[in-house]
């Protein structure tokens, strides 16, 4: 019967239920609830399924009691200077779970820079190309990381946090997730959680904003055809844009580096397969190791508390002052240029491609049936990326030293 006892007391259900009140197990499972909610949201809602349902399933794994796939108290070490074990990795090999071996490659950095090589080869620059000034719409929606980092400062957080919270309106996850992991890892759960459901609410959030900052005249604005844009120009295009943003913000070299390299494999022509991979295989892999090991941070500690209410809330903050910025900035810029661009397309300055100039389309089109604005809202969309890439490395090289 001892046996039996002890076997009782190791299990899930006893470290779940016993401890309910004194030990916080309540919070434990306030957390799986939240966890199956968000699941619920990527498969029936499709609130960013190929991401939401790893992340969802990450929350549930590692908030089951005993299961000791993640282990907080593992990387607070790691991450405390004059710990035994500050910085050590081996560390984390020799009594890490699963999701502790999944992690190392966030806390590295390794997988947000390699979704931008996907990224990269699956994304045009060519409307960028046709419309550089589309490029200044793309940094004008960069004003809402800026504003929410101000905001945060002053609810109380650190400039690392802050500058944490602050890139969710760049409406880039893992942009959202390279910072937040050298600048702020606690708050990795409830970041990367509001990042990709705001970036899902686009369709939602945006309209709004556009329809109440335009009228109906602004909104009917047919722009003219884009010029074609050459091979060598697309060739091009990544190169110079490595080069010059890497001296520009050294911190924005990896983002900005992965971006433009699998652009570059899309555009030389010569190197299908390695494009091919990085669009499919490449991406599809890291899809599931980011999304488990990033929902494995959200632990009920570091979940539930007052804090995260106010990341949620200063995150559609950031990406409606981001939204409003854009589409503002660009009938700013109608004031100074003979040929008008519709200012619904200002709306696409942030990152969440190509999801935030299919909604300009939409808005546009539903005004004018003959409007088409999806190719040239894909120029402030892709500047967009770049945009909030040097926004990151600017955040990193301020706060990381």
């Amino acid at each position: 019967m001892e046996a039996i006892f002890n076997f009782l007391k190791q299990t899930g259900f006893y470290c779940l239920f016993a401890g309910f009140i004194e030990q916080g197990g309540w919070k434990n499972l306030v957390m799986i609830l939240l966890s199956l909610f968000l699941l619920w949201l990527a498969i029936k809602k499709k609130f960013e399924p190929l991401l939401l349902i790893g992340i969802a399933f990450g929350m549930l794994l590692t908030n089951l009691p005993g299961a000791g796939l993640y282990n907080q108290d593992l990387w607070n070490s790691f991450m405390t200077e004059g710990s035994e074990f500050y910085h050590d990795y081996g560390n984390i090999l020799a009594n890490g779970g699963l999701l502790d071996y999944l992690y190392i490659g966030v806390k590295t950095c390794i997988y947000p820079c390699l979704i931008f090589i996907g990224i990269g080869a699956m994304t045009d620059f060519g409307p960028l190309i046709s419309n550089p000034k589309s490029l200044l719409l793309g940094a004008a929606a960069q004003i809402g990381i800026f504003a929410t980092f101000i905001g945060a400062v002053l609810l109380g957080f650190d400039g690392f946090e802050a500058s944490s919270i602050g890139i969710i309106g760049g409406a880039d996850g893992p942009t959202a997730i390279f910072v937040t992991s050298k600048l702020a890892p606690h708050l990795l759960g409830p970041i990367a959680v509001a990042a990709y459901s705001y970036m899902a609410l686009v369709p939602v959030i945006q309209p709004p904003i556009m329809k109440l900052l335009t009228t109906k005249k602004e909104r009917q604005i047919v722009m003219k055809p884009l010029r074609q844009v050459s091979k060598t120009e697309k060739i091009i295009f990544p190169i110079a844009v490595t080069i010059f943003v890497a001296l520009l913000v050294p911190s924005a070299a990896p983002l900005i580096g992965c971006l433009m390299l699998g652009n570059l494999w899309k555009e030389s022509g010569v190197a299908d397969r390695l494009c091919k991979t990085a669009q499919n295989e490449l991406m599809n892999i890291v899809t599931i190791f980011l999304g488990i090991s990033v929902g494995a941070t959200a632990t009920a500690k570091n979940f539930l508390n007052l804090r995260t209410l106010s990341i949620i809330v200063l995150g559609v903050v950031a990406f409606g002052v981001a939204t409003a910025c854009g589409v503002l900035f660009a009938k700013f810029m109608n004031l100074f240029t003979k040929n008008k661009m519709n200012p619904l397309i200002g709306s696409a300055g942030v990152s969440a491609v190509p999801m935030a100039a299919r909604v300009s389309q939409m808005v546009g089109q539903k005004e004018n049936s003959s409007n088409f604005l999806l190719m040239h809202a894909m120029g402030p969309n892709v500047a967009g990326v770049i945009g909030s890439a040097i926004a990151a490395g600017a955040l990193i090289a301020i706060f990381a030293h």
